[in-house]
């Protein structure tokens, strides 16, 4: 938050507010015009020193070229901070010395020297108040209490300038809006100089007890002449001038000088309202500066933009010129400030920054349809009333049913004022058909078994072990001994499918031949499993041995004859827990006797 007073200074005036030498600076408080042009340095003020602070010594021998000398004291507490207006096009310094007294500067506590290359129309100490964020003129703020002296030194390398301008700035003139700095220093009984606005009633008040007469002057730039008529004790003045009272008395008489200024009021011109489909580009306030100023100089006057209206009377607040722009209607506040005197404003005209809502894909982009069901339902269930839809079928509903696979396109439209907003869509409708398990790859007789489940098509799908969480990949590791239900389910609601499948180990070969290593061969788990049997059968398919959980191994003998050498094969059951009894499915049942 900002709030500015200007102080300008322009060299038409005639009366010498302005000082090239400290010991005689201009002392200025709150809402005084300071104005003219600046053409020498006066007495060297820094005694033939090579520099201080940021300056250095220039081309006329003396750290001073053309010089203007001002002081102020603080009365309040706060953030404290100026700008110095120039012409863009030249080259100006300033130092700032916290001291009240002119033998005594010290060192200055801000100081800048950089040239304006970037042409920036202000250099001082806060914030540049057009809103550039890098102007490389611009010092940091002061932090300031009650009672505080500065001395203020601009300087000029032009031997012809155009003049200056000063403004103060910062939090203190919220706080503090009229007595931030001390207007006591001033010792004039016209008081200080006078900023007013063209409409403004403006009276100097010359009143002295004892005085015998008064006589009016005015100052039009050839000198002072009397304002015949004018005998009273105050005078009301219309017109900027320099102006001067001889208060007569007994004793002598009292000679005051004050200068009135009256600057132009702007006037802020209707603005179109701003319609824009929605993005996340921001909007340059500042396209519309000419808008409002209309035939009015630019350079004269300071266009700023508000939240509110409240913001735009008083000028705080002002936006950034990059605006982000909000979905729905915004008003945007407009004032326009001049900027010989931020009083002079005119804050009457407002406009709309009318964005449209976001037009976002917010339904499914691929829709799946089960084979059992006959069509699907794409599109956007929830729709925006201040939408328009148009399918690529010629559909012209937020929804459509669809029975093909395919892409299917949409084009959602909305309008702003004349301006209409368009995206388009795309959303795929994918058949879906219900999970088959097709196998069941086992690798047991290991310390871990290992199971992979495979389906007839690719699907969305999620698989889960018995009881355990369901999970994306198809393969189960750690797989204990037993029977075990592996289940298929697919994600877009389209069924799912279960097998149960035996995880046993046996032996892949054994070699009966009285040595005692593999005489034997047998299934492990069977214990895991409800009535197993378990049949051995020969390449011709001849029962030869059956096994159960009473004998579970075979010794390769049949009716007490040793088989041969050769390939054999097993079939595994078991109960169900309805009773039934079901061959297990997916083991790899072939083995072989070795001699």
């Amino acid at each position: 938050m900002r709030f500015i007073i200007l102080f300008f200074l322009f060299s038409n005036f005639s009366v010498a507010q302005i000082s090239p030498d400290c010991v005689t600076a201009i002392p200025i408080c709150s809402n005084t015009p300071v104005n003219s042009g600046i053409d020498s340095y006066g007495v060297d003020d820094f005694n033939n020193a090579a520099a201080s602070g940021c300056l250095e010594r220039t081309a006329s021998g003396a750290i001073e070229s053309n010089s203007a000398w001002y002081r102020f004291r603080t009365s309040a507490t706060g953030q404290l901070g100026f700008n110095i207006s120039t012409d863009v096009n030249e080259d100006w310094d300033f130092a700032l010395y916290k001291t009240d007294d002119c033998a005594n500067l010290g060192a200055p506590v801000r100081c800048n020297f950089l040239d304006n290359g970037d042409q920036n129309n202000f250099l001082g100490v806060g914030e540049d108040p057009t809103g550039v964020t890098d102007n490389i003129q611009y010092e940091d703020w002061l932090s300031v209490v009650p009672g505080e002296e500065y001395y203020l030194l601009i300087n000029n390398f032009s031997n012809i300038n155009s003049g200056f301008s000063v403004q103060f700035s910062g939090a203190i003139f919220e706080t503090n809006p009229y007595d931030a700095l001390d207007c006591s220093i001033i010792n004039n009984l016209l008081g200080p100089p006078i900023a007013a606005c063209e409409s403004d009633f403006v009276e100097l008040d010359a009143t002295t007890v004892g005085a015998l007469s008064y006589e009016w002057y005015r100052n039009d730039g050839s000198g002072y002449s009397q304002i015949i008529g004018e005998v009273s004790a105050s005078l009301i003045v219309l017109n900027s001038s320099d102006y001067r009272v001889v208060v007569r008395e007994s004793a002598g008489n009292i000679i005051s000088d004050v200068q009135v200024s009256f600057t132009p009021n702007p006037s802020a011109s209707s603005i179109q309202d701003n319609y824009f489909c929605f993005d996340d580009v921001a909007f340059d306030l500042s396209s519309v500066n000419s808008e409002v100023l209309g035939a009015q100089d630019s350079n004269a006057f300071l266009v700023t933009y508000h939240e509110t209206f409240t913001d735009a009377v008083t000028g705080a607040n002002s936006l950034e010129n990059s605006h982000v722009k909000s979905a729905g209607t915004e008003t945007i506040y407009v004032r326009v400030s001049s900027f010989a005197n931020p009083k002079c404003y005119d804050a009457s005209q407002d406009f709309q920054l009318v964005v449209s809502d976001p037009i976002l894909q917010n339904f499914p982009e691929t829709v799946y349809l089960c084979e059992a069901i006959s069509s699907a339902i794409i599109g956007d269930d929830t729709p925006n009333s201040n939408f328009t839809y148009l399918w690529s079928t010629g559909e012209n509903t937020a929804t459509i049913a669809v029975a093909t696979a395919g892409s299917y396109e949409v084009t959602i439209s909305t309008t702003v004022g004349a301006l209409t907003c368009s995206e388009v869509f795309n959303t795929t409708l994918v058949i879906s058909k219900s999970p088959n398990i097709t196998t069941v790859a086992i690798d047991d007789l290991q310390a871990d078994n290992s199971v992979v489940v495979s389906t007839e098509l690719d699907g969305d799908y999620e698989y889960q072990l018995d009881d355990e969480p369901f999970q994306t990949s198809s393969q189960f590791n750690n797989v204990l001994p037993g029977m075990h239900t592996v289940t298929v389910n697919d994600l877009e609601g389209c069924g799912m499918d279960s097998e149960t499948f035996v995880v046993v180990g046996f032996t892949r070969f054994f070699s009966p031949n009285g040595d005692g290593i593999n005489d034997v061969w047998g299934v492990e788990g069977l214990e895991t499993l409800d009535s197993p049997i378990l049949l051995i059968f020969d390449r011709y398919g001849k029962l030869l041995q059956q096994l159960d959980i009473f004998k579970t191994e075979w010794d390769g003998l049949y009716n007490g004859i040793q088989m041969p050498a050769s390939d054999y094969w097993f079939q595994l059951s078991y109960l169900e827990t309805d009773g039934s009894r079901v061959v297990a499915k997916y083991i790899n049942n072939h083995f072989s006797l070795k001699r």
